[in-house]
């Protein structure tokens, strides 16, 4: 790999004797993980090779997977950066907090949150890119979350409805990228001195915003995939110096590396960040820093709403009987003829939303057809009819074709579709024919 000039220099002088063993790690290739989705899943019943796992990571996996198999369009499986993985992990979310990913495209960091969460409490997963935030609302759809709200909003704009809202928030913050040559050669055609200084003062800003939604007693989790300094260690310490934050130590597990406090003005408090290098560490490059706001560390509940009257909710209800066993909903909204389990309840004002909870279906001409996001949010145990594929049936199912079954003993009307026992889809039985509900913009 030809590594700009520039960068190979400030390394050189930065790392020293470690240098040359930084550098000629760039030139190995790029390490690939996945997780499961314990909402979903466990180990043994994934066609993924789940034999190396990555240490002090739940439900992680070392190797590449097929993002057209069936364990990932069932939401089973999530591609992901082994060192990316330790963000959330870190970040330890309780159950029933409320939890902000302020820079949450793709997904990865959203989606183990959540699991950490074990899907309950508010998790907000924020990205300022509109294309981006549809990319984030697509796979907390597919891990099939009921407890998140997806918003394209800017961090300042977003801080505007959230004032010392939340138990903990993760900037894993937009960078340089340096972390990710190996991974993604693009990265380094636009790195420059000049660039990781624009990427320096870019973050501030955002940290500036996050603390100001963050509660007293509140976690803030700040990282990044670069291993430049000026993002990194003096960052933290100049967001110390003007916010009452402390740092907290990360346990530094084997192949993980302390910040470096002579990177940071000599604030000797930084060794408690952890920097993953690719010659230590078999991951890309990641620092990840861990800070507490004071105050009161008194954990803040979401309460649950009040379901008033809505139009067309007994359509809504005849599906649930015909359709569904043991589901029940207490936060219902109705926008737009789309019928949401939402995550939260906004007045008047409210940011910029993808995605509100779980979205249910929706009311059309008296009668109520169920979303894609329903389907991959349940249980198997909780459809009154499901239909198991075999392999050449999946194959024209998520190609959009209808199928012709044997329908003997199944009823007419929604029918979850399942393959390997892995529901991914909705269908509809008419007669011998399952018609096709399976997205167009996922089909193959």
């Amino acid at each position: 790999m030809q590594l700009p000039a520039d960068f190979i220099q400030k390394y050189q002088q930065l790392l020293k004797n470690q240098a040359a063993e930084f550098l000629a790690s760039f030139n190995n290739e790029a390490t690939a993980g996945f997780r499961l989705n314990p909402l979903k899943v466990q180990a043994q019943y994934v066609d993924e090779d789940c034999s190396q796992p990555i240490a002090h990571i739940s439900n992680a996996y070392y190797g590449a997977i097929n993002g057209n198999n069936i364990d990932h369009l069932a939401g089973w499986i999530y591609s992901q950066d082994p060192s990316a993985m330790h963000v959330a992990q870190f970040a330890q979310p309780n159950p029933h907090e409320r939890v902000l990913d302020l820079c949450a495209a793709p997904g990865g960091k959203t989606t183990q949150l959540a699991a950490l969460m074990q899907d309950t409490g508010l998790l907000v997963a924020n990205e300022i890119n509109r294309s981006r935030a549809r990319v984030l609302s697509s796979n907390v759809e597919r891990w099939g979350l009921q407890h998140t709200l997806v918003t394209n909003n800017s961090p300042q704009e977003l801080a505007k409805y959230f004032p010392e809202f939340f138990d903990c928030i993760v900037v894993d913050a937009p960078c340089s990228g340096e972390g990710l040559f190996r991974k993604d050669s693009e990265a380094m055609q636009y790195w420059s001195l000049e660039y990781v200084q624009k990427c320096a003062q870019r973050q501030r800003q955002i940290l500036i915003e996050a603390v100001k939604m963050l509660r007293p007693g509140g976690r803030l989790i700040y990282s990044t995939c670069t291993f430049a300094p000026e993002e990194d260690e003096q960052n933290i310490n100049w967001l110390t110096q003007k916010f009452n934050l402390t740092i907290l130590p990360l346990h530094h597990y084997e192949g993980m590396d302390c910040g470096r406090p002579e990177w940071g003005d000599n604030n000797l408090e930084l060794r408690k960040a952890v920097r993953l290098f690719p010659h230590h560490y078999q991951g890309e490059g990641h620092f990840i820093c861990a800070l507490q706001k004071a105050g009161d560390a008194v954990a803040t509940s979401t309460a649950k709403m009040n379901t008033t009257k809505l139009p067309n909710l007994k359509l809504w209800q005849e599906f649930v009987d015909h359709t569904l066993v043991d589901v029940h909903f207490d936060s219902l909204i109705v926008q737009k003829n789309t019928l949401y389990n939402a995550a939260l309840e906004f007045s008047q004002h409210h940011p910029q939303i993808v995605r509100n909870g779980l979205m249910l279906g929706e009311f059309k001409k008296n009668r109520f057809e169920p979303n894609h996001a329903l389907v991959l949010a349940l249980k198997p145990t909780q459809f009154q009819q499901v239909i198991e594929l075999e392999a050449e049936q999946f194959q024209h199912f998520v190609h959009g074709e209808a199928l012709i079954i044997d329908n003997q003993g199944y009823n007419k009307g929604w029918v979850a579709v399942s393959f390997e026992h892995k529901i991914f889809s909705w269908g509809k039985l008419v007669g011998t024919q399952l018609k096709n509900f399976y997205p167009k913009g996922l089909r193959q």
